[in-house]
């Protein structure tokens, strides 16, 4: 065997095995093979933070493994994958081989010291598992990148060493089996500043007043709803029924006119091809699919040869697929969807080289229907390739094109308060009364008013025929609302009107997808850590998902309160994001690892000294559970567990009873007719399910409302106290 090819994962192995010929033999590493030991620090704090990386007892076997199977190959190709972290992995594999008694006498890393011809162990690089982009990368082989390993080497020496050094604290000064991270406490900080602006929050009261409104000219469908927006020229507030009121009853007399008719041509252009974090944005809104899911299922899609890599920060697309997809659209949608040349993306991101592209199809003949044929895909692969496929191909159509109408309507007072509707024939005059004189002259003209209305219709559809309105966005103003034809001085006549009480509301609470992008606009994280950040800060019960929304616990609340309290530099927004960026400055280069980390940890060491010293130990709020135990009689508490939240005797250890925090419905089960009550999976997902598990074992994920409502027991919803 001459050439042996590592990779991450089997999955990926069997793709690669397709493409490349007998001479090459190709293995998979199973991800990381050297790791920091988990039962200590493993970071030599004295000698420049060298770290210590051990093999993990369960990667042992296939370490030798590979060890065993490089003794064999005269040449060692490391195809990981083409970031930071798949970097380092060729780089650990290759220490360990270049160490390996076995292997050391035939196989040479490759580096700036020895020549071309040593270079027997060579790195190969590719964004996509396609057959012309494995030949192209093994025929232009490369040599480690040491800048990339030390950035990643730096990102995982920083993160041990605020974990390692702060953990310990949080157990001594709040509670014992607590963890904190550099990143991942940030974003809880965001999360828990976030709930308290919600807590804070005062609504305020305000009113609108719509105007049903059609043209006296006998037109078809020329009804139409326009919305109160002045008085006398100045913006109207309208805070209390009373004020409100007092408005139905001026505008109740008044003559209805358009004053203005405007308009104009608007164009919406295509977004962007995915990056790592727009397709869990948008997978999140449009799919109601989790960020660790998300990546999950891509990650399937790239070892498949189905996507390009998922980890990118990128909006590139290549010359040869912008030219694929622009030929797919001018045959499958028509010359007029085909742009003269075509669109260009700028990325957003100060360091988007994580990888040379945008997320997309490697192939864009390949459609959806095609996937459900193919072994080990299931339909979330095939709705999320869907998503993927559609924005790339949208992104290279021609733009939408909307006629957007904005008619104003002014609302005069009538000469006589007898006369509230007056004659077809009169024409609306704009007055500017005072309330004054309103009040002391009744039979006067009321205040002006200006009502507006806009509406838009689709003129030409564009890009959004394939890939729809930017649900993912958040907007409404896509919604199209269509105007009748109407001209300036065009009298209407009232048919009713709508005063409708309203409250202002709070910042929204964050959901995955609007997390991520805050955190991407405030350089926090890159495209490989946002679903991990994510995932940990709700296995710790920092905090939880309410109706797909992060609530802070008690436990969230009182670490980011001693965190920011006691390391406010740390964990500051600005300075997180300053620490992203010296760690891009050393993947280009520009930067050494070990003084980067030198000039943060001095100052951490120091502060963690002073605080150890001199913080008190913090007292956790205790959140009652509103009822009393059983078996003594004292109040019961909300505990936190392994597996969640239970409740516990607030007499423990005297009494040691605890019970389910299960919340009963008001259904039946449809299956034995016992109680429907609400549990969750070890994910955290809500489910419900028979309280009389296991002898029932139904479960929905929907709340049921009939006998009929009986689906199967959701996968991973096992009604088990684990």
């Amino acid at each position: 065997m001459q050439n042996l090819v590592i990779v991450e994962s089997p999955t990926k192995a069997k793709t690669l095995s397709s493409f490349l010929g007998e001479d090459f033999q190709i293995v998979a590493s199973m991800g990381h093979v050297r790791d920091l030991p988990k039962s200590e620090l493993g970071v030599d704090i004295e000698n420049n933070f060298d770290p210590l990386y051990i093999i993990p007892r369960d990667k042992r076997k296939t370490v030798n493994q590979l060890k065993k199977d490089a003794s064999n190959a005269k040449t060692l190709y490391l195809a990981t994958d083409p970031d930071r972290e798949g970097e380092a992995i060729a780089w650990h594999i290759a220490e360990l081989l270049r160490n390996s008694e076995i292997s050391k006498s035939k196989l040479q890393i490759s580096n700036k010291t020895k020549s071309s011809n040593d270079q027997n162990i060579k790195r190969v690089v590719f964004h996509e598992i396609t057959e012309e982009a494995i030949k192209d990368a093994f025929k232009h082989p490369r040599d480690l990148d040491l800048k990339l390993i030390d950035a990643q080497q730096a990102r995982r020496v920083l993160d041990r060493l605020v974990g390692y050094k702060l953990s310990p604290l949080l157990w001594q000064k709040v509670k014992r089996g607590l963890s904190a991270g550099r990143v991942q406490s940030v974003a809880l900080r965001l999360i828990v500043e976030r709930e308290r602006e919600v807590l804070a929050f005062k609504p305020v009261e305000y009113w609108s007043i719509q105007a049903d409104l059609e043209s006296r000219e006998q037109k078809v469908e020329s009804r139409f709803t326009a919305t109160l927006i002045e008085q006398n020229g100045k913006k109207l507030e309208i805070t209390n029924q009373k004020q409100a009121d007092e408005h139905v009853k001026n505008l109740k007399r008044a003559d209805y006119s358009v004053s203005k008719v405007a308009k104009k041509e608007v164009r919406r252009y295509p977004a962007p091809p995915f990056t790592t974090s727009t397709l869990q944005q948008a997978a999140a809104n449009r799919l109601g699919f989790t960020s660790k899911r998300t990546m999950m299922l891509a990650q399937n899609l790239y070892e498949r040869g189905l996507i390009t890599y998922m980890r990118t920060d990128s909006v590139n697309l290549a010359s040869s697929a912008i030219s694929s997809v622009r030929d797919y659209i001018g045959k499958s949608f028509g010359g007029k969807y085909l742009p003269g040349k075509p669109n260009f993306f700028k990325s957003k991101s100060k360091n988007a080289q994580e990888a040379h592209e945008a997320i997309r199809p490697t192939t864009v003949g390949t459609r959806n229907e095609e996937l459900g044929t193919r072994s080990g895909l299931n339909k979330d692969h095939v709705r999320l390739y869907d998503l993927i496929w559609k924005r790339f191909v949208a992104c290279q159509m021609a733009e939408a094109v909307l006629d957007q109408t904005t008619v104003d309507v002014a609302a005069n007072g009538s000469l006589a308060r007898s006369d509230v509707l007056g004659s077809q024939n009169r024409f609306a005059l704009r007055t500017s009364t005072s309330r004054s004189s309103l009040d002391s002259s009744p039979d006067f003209a009321t205040p002006s008013y200006l009502f507006r209305a806009t509406g838009s219709i689709v003129k030409f559809d564009g890009w959004m025929k394939l890939y729809g309105k930017s649900q993912e966005e958040g907007k409404d103003e896509d919604k199209e609302k269509i105007l009748p034809e109407l001209s300036e001085g065009e009298l209407l006549k009232l048919l009713q009107l709508l005063p409708e009480q309203h409250f202002t509301e709070p910042p929204p609470r964050y959901n995955e997808a609007s997390l991520i992008k805050k955190l991407e606009e405030l350089g926090i994280g890159r495209p490989s850590t946002y679903a991990p950040i994510i995932s940990t800060i709700q296995e710790r019960f920092y905090v939880e998902r309410v109706e797909r929304r992060f609530t802070p616990t008690p436990l969230g609340f009182t670490v980011v309160d001693f965190l920011v309290k006691y390391f406010p530099d740390v964990f500051d927004y600005q300075f997180t994001a300053k620490l992203e960026d010296e760690l891009d400055e050393i993947s280009r280069g520009e930067r050494d690892w070990v003084p980067t980390i030198k000039n943060f940890y001095i100052p951490f060491e120091k502060k963690l000294e002073g605080t150890e010293r001199e913080a008190e130990k913090v007292k956790l709020e205790v959140e009652l559970a509103g009822k009393k135990c059983p078996d003594c009689g004292k109040e019961l508490v909300v505990r936190t567990g392994r597996f969640g939240k239970f409740f516990a005797c607030s007499g423990f250890p005297d009494c040691k009873h605890t019970e389910s925090t299960e919340q009963i419905t008001d259904v039946k089960c449809p299956e034995d007719g016992g109680e429907i009550v609400v549990r969750r999976t070890r994910r955290g997902k809500t489910f419900y399910g028979c309280k009389n598990w296991p002898g029932c074992k139904y479960a929905s994920w929907t709340k049921p409302k009939a006998p009929s409502d009986v689906i199967a027991s959701p996968e991973g919803a096992k009604q088990s106290p684990e």
